[in-house]
């Protein structure tokens, strides 16, 4: 891209995650580099840009407060191109698990839009004519848990008086199943889903990975609670720690199985620039190349412990697994029997063009096993789960996408 663009004689801008993680790599290959955050590097920038004197660079070792940040403009998308819309609400991540590059990134202290920001950007997206689902990309949206208790309620009110236009997404530790008052806040305020880093049933890998707040307790349990509160957990998952042996894959998709989470997603351990994990390996001498960004592709950026083919065979056999027809129909099932939800699904017009599909392509020109999963389904969900039915036909299209990529594994 940055080859075409030159190419072109066009003056490039970079910023974001990509850039700051390493941007020795790109200073040549770009016009100027704004990197941290654009509330404090942008503007400079910009004036410089407008006096015709731009610097090539553009960094700070300061954390913005979110009152800086503006209201996007949505208004120059086609919003009727996406599935989801995408708001942040807050920054940073008070724990500091050694793979993750967010608290390099964002620092550790949790920094939040107040509740007036928050609104105003919603309204935005409303007046627009959205109804459909929201995510909220926060990297930990409990990481600062007192100023989100005093949003929410703010959140509800404006929820209810637009009779719930949206649902919303979001990425939360799982010290969430611990308060019950931020557990009912947030599925009052219409969070029906919340990724989850669930990692591993390994305690001695969660000690070896600093996911100190995953430790010593139910991790089942935490998730069943979530579920029974209307809210799914979405988990991640990885394998390939120091501390992990040939055991791993069975235990992981027993993990899995057990939990009822449907939507899991599974990656091989690797290490991300500026992590703590990154600079552990680099001084063992493990490092082997940079991350290719697809957690999907089969490749580990550095020397396991583990023999490496057994790594990799061991993650294709927990995804293959998880993600076949009759896996993936019992963990939907598991969830269908503990998910409780606050609201019906809204059904939207691409809701029941979606339903009608997958009828056709899955139920009808699918294949054998799979087409007798998809009416398995359906038939238990009329008979047992009728509310839910919407849910349990949009897990039926995730799992035919989850299979297709499974088998790119």
């Amino acid at each position: 891209i940055l080859a075409k663009c030159r190419s072109l004689r066009t003056r490039i801008i970079a910023g974001g995650p990509l850039f700051n993680s390493t941007p020795d790599e790109y200073v040549d290959l770009v016009d100027h580099l704004i990197l941290n955050e654009a509330e404090l590097t942008l503007p400079p920038f910009l004036a410089d840009l407008r006096a015709g004197n731009p610097k090539k660079v553009y960094r700070t070792d300061d954390f913005p407060e979110m009152n800086l940040t503006p209201t996007p403009r949505w208004d120059l998308i086609k919003i009727e191109k996406y599935a989801t819309l995408m708001i942040q609400c807050s920054r940073g991540c008070p724990f500091d698990c050694e793979f993750c590059d967010i608290t390099a990134l964002y620092g550790r202290r949790a920094r939040v839009k107040n509740a007036d920001q928050l609104i105003k950007e919603l309204e935005a997206i409303y007046n627009l004519g959205w109804r459909d689902s929201v995510f909220i990309v926060d990297d930990n949206f409990i990481g600062n848990k007192g100023k989100i208790k005093k949003l929410l309620p703010r959140l509800i009110d404006w929820m209810q008086t637009y009779h719930y236009p949206f649902q919303f997404i979001t990425e939360a530790s799982i010290n969430l199943a611990d308060d019950d008052e931020l557990i009912e806040l947030m599925a009052e305020a219409g969070f029906n889903r919340v990724f989850i880093g669930l990692e591993t049933p390994n305690e001695e890998s969660l000690e070896e990975c600093s996911k100190h707040q995953n430790r010593g307790r139910n991790m089942i349990g935490a998730i069943k609670k979530l579920q029974a509160a209307g809210i799914q957990v979405l988990g991640g998952y990885i394998v390939g720690f120091d501390n992990d042996d040939e055991g791993i894959f069975h235990r992981q998709i027993k993990f899995i199985q057990e939990s009822g989470v449907v939507t899991a997603m599974v990656g091989l351990l690797n290490a991300m620039p500026k992590t703590r994990l990154w600079q552990r390996l680099q001084a063992e001498n493990r490092l082997r190349f940079d991350v290719t960004g697809d957690n999907t592709d089969g490749t580990i950026n550095f020397i396991p412990r583990m023999d490496r083919e057994t790594l990799i065979k061991g993650y294709r056999k927990i995804v293959r697994t998880i993600y076949s027809p009759r896996f993936f129909y019992r963990r939907a099932c598991k969830f269908l029997e503990h998910y409780q939800p606050r609201r019906p699904s809204n059904l939207q017009g691409h809701t029941i063009k979606a339903f009608l599909k997958s009828v056709f392509y899955l139920g009808i020109v699918g294949n054998g096993i799979s087409q007798w999963y998809f009416w398995k389904m359906l038939c238990k969900s009329l008979l047992f789960h009728r509310k839910l039915l919407p849910d349990a036909i949009t897990l039926m299209i995730f799992g035919y996408h989850f299979r297709k990529v499974s088998k790119r594994v």
